[in-house]
């Protein structure tokens, strides 16, 4: 186990971003960095008959400039909880474990929060304890300077970012994927792709996902 890793906010993060949460002693998860938007902190990706899909929340438009990630607000623009939903049962009904967590999952898609930061972490909260992983979370209560103990991965975590290049001790483990003859094996989805098609297993998939170096 290494020590202290601290982690930008995340909607139902992909795999390589709960492979911190099993490597690491403490995650501490940012509060205080200014909100931007195509990054993992609105959008998650899922493997869809047609390959990889991006599933993004809308968010209030803020009259400052420099929004802090702890003040962003849902928006209920387009009817997005809707749409996120239909993708996922498109998506993963098929997949063996859907329908063991679909209810408690849908949930979280009726009720309505009000700050993305919340709603991002008590998914995570969820998908932790479906998957057995207990992972010491720490909200910052001011903007985090790593120090040197520290991994820090709020920037290095990022949809425009190759984690091939970011990442060196993340190598994602194949696992099963509904599509996977159609598009091939996808990495580095969002974590619901995983617990969707592996359930309990997927804690020993994040396992392997890790690299361990000598």
């Amino acid at each position: 186990m290494k020590k202290e890793v601290i982690l930008g906010s995340a909607y139902l993060a992909p795999v390589e971003y709960y492979t911190k949460l099993f490597a690491y002693d403490t995650v501490y998860v940012e509060r205080f960095d200014h909100y931007m938007k195509q990054t993992y902190r609105n959008r998650c990706v899922i493997a869809s008959s047609g390959g990889a899909l991006s599933l993004t929340i809308p968010t209030e438009k803020s009259e400052d400039l420099k929004c802090l990630m702890k003040d962003v607000r849902i928006s209920d623009h387009g009817n997005w909880r809707h749409v996120h939903w239909n993708a996922f049962v498109a998506a993963y009904k098929q997949s063996p474990f859907f329908d063991y967590y679909a209810d408690e999952f849908h949930r979280f898609f009726e009720q309505k929060y009000e700050f993305l930061f919340d709603f991002n972490l008590e998914l995570c909260n969820w998908v932790c304890e479906q998957i057995d992983l207990h992972p010491h979370l720490v909200s910052t209560g001011d903007y985090m300077v790593a120090s040197e103990g520290q991994d820090d991965f709020r920037e290095r975590l990022h949809p425009k970012k190759l984690y091939t290049e970011c990442d060196p001790e993340f190598l994602p483990k194949p696992y099963y994927q509904v599509f996977d003859q159609k598009n091939n094996f996808l990495p580095n989805l969002s974590i619901v792709d995983l617990l969707f098609n592996m359930g309990p297993e997927s804690l020993l998939v994040l396992r392997d996902s890790i690299v361990k170096h000598e």
